[in-house]
């Protein structure tokens, strides 16, 4: 996609902050990180989304989400992290080229991600695995 921004940074063409790249995929330091070492990691190869891409090279992509959280481990003791990813701009997807986010978190950071849960639905279970 000649257009994608995360395809123009994995191919050296968009500045970045590169943290780990190898044959397959490449991580940077995110441009409106929401803590300290928030990481991006993508696919070199160009998929929209967890729909689009390859377990295959899925795979590949979560090896080096390991390999980033390890570095930041070992080398600046960090010892919690989300990793997130959204998929379609529904789950709030915005570069539409598949990635995963490494988020470092620290007591009393104010980032806060918290669900409305629905235990009302667990009476719907039965029905919900019918359907799959």
């Amino acid at each position: 996609m000649k257009d994608c921004i995360f395809c123009k940074i994995a191919k050296g063409e968009a500045k970045s902050w590169k943290v780990y790249e190898d044959e397959h995929a490449y991580a940077f330091l995110d441009i409106n990180p929401v803590s300290k070492y928030h990481t991006l990691i993508i696919p070199k190869k160009h998929y929209e989304n967890i729909f689009d891409i390859t377990e295959e090279e899925l795979l590949k992509v979560i090896s080096v989400v390991k390999k980033v959280v390890s570095l930041y481990n070992n080398k600046l003791g960090i010892k919690n992290v989300q990793i997130v990813n959204s998929s379609g701009a529904e789950a709030q997807q915005d570069v539409f080229h598949f990635h995963v986010h490494v988020v470092p978190r620290t007591l009393g950071d104010n980032q806060n991600i918290k669900w409305t849960t629905h235990k009302e639905w667990r009476e719907t279970f039965d029905d919900l695995l019918a359907k799959i």
